[in-house]
C-alpha cells in the first residue's frame, strides 16, 4: 500500500475484533514508530506493549471508572461527528480489556541535555505515534489515539512499573477492524496552505 494512501484512509477505528494480533506485528509497529524523527536523534521513545487479559483488566477497569462521569455527563446537541468519536470513545472504555492490544508510548523529558524542555519530549514521541498508526493502516490494523493513560496514571504506573521520570504521552489501540477503512476527512489543502506568506 502506498503511503499517500495509507495516510487518506488512516482513520479512527474505536471498534475492533477480539481476534490477537501477533507479537510480530505489534514488533513491527514499534519499529515503524522509531524510524520516525526525533530531536537532534535523541530517540528519548519508550514503547509498552500492553496484550496480557490480567493486566488489560485492571487498567482497563480504572480507565472506564475514570472516564465514565464524562461521557455520562456530555451536553446534547453535538454534531454528528462528534457524537460518534465520543460514542466511540465511550465503547472503547468499557472494552478496554477485549482490545487486543494497546501501545503506551512514553518518552523521556531529556533534550536538549543541558536544558531538557517538554515541547522537544512531545516532538519525539508523537511523531513516532503516527509512524505506528500509519504502518498499521498498510497492514491492515484499526488503530486510535487515546488520552486513556491521562485518566488513570497512577494505576498505568504502578501496574506496569514504570518509573517516574518516563511521561506516559499517548496510548493506542490496536486490532482489527470490525468496520471498513474509509477517507480520512480533513480540510481542503487550499484553506491551509500559504505561499511565501500569509
Amino acid at each position: 500500500m502506498d503511503v499517500i494512501e495509507a495516510m487518506e484512509t488512516c482513520i479512527a477505528m474505536r471498534y475492533l475484533k477480539e481476534d490477537p494480533v501477533p507479537d510480530a506485528d505489534l514488533e513491527r509497529l514499534v519499529y515503524a514508530a522509531t524510524r520516525a524523527s526525533s530531536p537532534g536523534n535523541s530517540q528519548h521513545w519508550e514503547f509498552v506493549v500492553l496484550t496480557d487479559p490480567t493486566v488489560k483488566g485492571k487498567i482497563g477497569e480504572a480507565v472506564s471508572a475514570a472516564m465514565a462521569p464524562m461521557f455520562a455527563s456530555l451536553p446534547e446537541g453535538r454534531d454528528g461527528v462528534e457524537t460518534r468519536m465520543y460514542r466511540g470513545a465511550a465503547h472503547l472504555a468499557a472494552n478496554f480489556a477485549k482490545v487486543p492490544a494497546w501501545i503506551l508510548g512514553c518518552a523521556r523529558m531529556a533534550y536538549p541535555p543541558d536544558a531538557p524542555t517538554e515541547a522537544f519530549m512531545h516532538s519525539t514521541i508523537y511523531p513516532a505515534g503516527q509512524n505506528l498508526i500509519v504502518a498499521a493502516r498498510s497492514m491492515g490494523l484499526g488503530t486510535t489515539f487515546t488520552t486513556f493513560q491521562m485518566a488513570a496514571e497512577d494505576v498505568i504506573r504502578s501496574t506496569l512499573s514504570i518509573p517516574s521520570e518516563v511521561h506516559l504521552c499517548l496510548m493506542v489501540a490496536v486490532g482489527y477492524p470490525e468496520r471498513d477503512f474509509g477517507p480520512v476527512r480533513r480540510k481542503p489543502v487550499a484553506d491551509v496552505l500559504h505561499w511565501n506568506a500569509w
